[in-house]
């Protein structure tokens, strides 16, 4: 008896949880896609009458930043203006650059969405206690790096030429990637453009879109972020950055939450964080599903050097898509990271850090 009702609950948790994914979320997912339609078309309104003039580019001020070292964050920033041609740079971008200039490896930690380089600060003193040279850069329009205020001035091609010209400037080589959430999608997608630069791979809670068709397991799997998506789509620059990482992060102090919300004392300098969901692609025929599908592609063709498929347990957006990595590279090292969400690198910084040093090192 007792056997069949532990079955009968877990049957009943299950259906429970498939209902909150097909039906709960979905509801959710089409509200918020109304108001959003009613927003642009009241903004659109408002826009006709009411001329703004907004800087193309701003920045963010140092004092917003002040504090941070009681946090961890005791790096020495390093900028650049990054030469695109015809004389003009890009905005300049922000990077960490720590440890020992002529390292034999260099690790290189790219962040995703709406972080910065804020998220490795308990990574970098493991990697360089070790020896090894440690870049950590913030995307144009995140951390210390210049933003632009609109949000169509951001693209995946803007983030993958960035890297690619700040290795370039550089100089690196003998490079382990670290990468997670879009630091992976833009990451991995410079690895295939420009592969001498690397030797190893770290890829953690991230994955390839290439677009997807659509079936139940297929909606119940990818509607977590769906919902995020729409979410993100439907506050654009008023996204509640604080409040984001309150929601993802395990215990997050009220000081650190204001460290990741620091970039951004105001909606004019969200653009790039309201522009990054937006660019996942839902279907294949996008120019980042492209990119995405030769990304794919070049790992289970052509990479034949080390490879590190680090998730966490306790992560709903991209739940499942460390299996899709070990397809591409069936004889990678994997690891589980235990009690840690979507920002791993907050929840258990030093833990994963250890873990990438015994990776490098032919020990995990």
């Amino acid at each position: 008896m007792l056997v069949f009702r532990f079955s009968d609950s877990f049957a009943m948790s299950n259906a429970k949880h498939l209902l909150k994914r097909l039906v709960l979320f979905p509801l959710i997912i089409l509200t918020s896609q109304l108001l959003h339609i009613a927003k642009q078309f009241i903004l659109t309104i408002i826009d006709l009458f009411v001329q703004k003039k907004h800087p193309g580019v701003v920045r963010t001020p140092e004092e917003r930043f002040q504090g941070l070292e009681a946090l961890g964050y005791t790096f020495k920033a390093n900028y650049v203006e990054l030469p695109i041609g015809g004389g003009k740079t890009l905005p300049r971008v922000h990077y960490i650059d720590e440890g020992p200039s002529d390292a034999k490896e260099t690790i290189l930690c790219l962040h995703g969405e709406p972080s910065w380089s804020f998220l490795y600060r308990h990574m970098i003193p493991v990697f360089t206690k070790e020896g090894y040279r440690v870049i950590a850069p913030d995307f144009i329009g995140f951390g210390k790096s210049d933003k632009f205020t609109y949000p169509d001035a951001y693209n995946h091609d803007l983030h993958r030429m960035t890297l690619r010209l700040l290795l370039d400037n550089l100089g690196v080589s003998n490079v382990t990637l670290v990468c997670q959430d879009w630091g992976g999608i833009t990451g991995l997608s410079v690895v295939k453009d420009s592969p001498h630069f690397f030797s190893r791979l770290v890829v953690m809670n991230t994955g390839l879109p290439a677009g997807t068709q659509l079936s139940l397991s297929t909606i119940a799997r990818i509607t977590p972020f769906l919902l995020w998506r729409s979410l993100a789509q439907l506050f654009g620059t008023a996204l509640p950055v604080y409040h984001v990482f309150k929601k993802a992060v395990r215990n997050a102090q009220p000081t650190v939450l204001e460290g990741y919300s620091a970039p951004f004392p105001s909606s004019e300098y969200k653009a790039g964080a309201a522009k990054w969901p937006l660019l996942v692609p839902l279907t294949s025929n996008t120019p980042v599903a492209v990119d995405m599908q030769e990304t794919r592609d070049f790992l289970r063709q052509k990479w034949k050097s080390p490879f590190l498929i680090m998730f966490s347990d306790r992560d709903p957006i991209t739940r499942g898509q460390d299996k899709t990595f070990l397809k591409l590279q069936p004889h990678a090292t994997c690891k589980t990271v235990h009690g840690a969400g979507h920002f791993l690198q907050e929840d258990k910084g030093e833990e994963i850090a250890s873990h990438i040093v015994s990776f490098i090192n032919g020990k995990l």
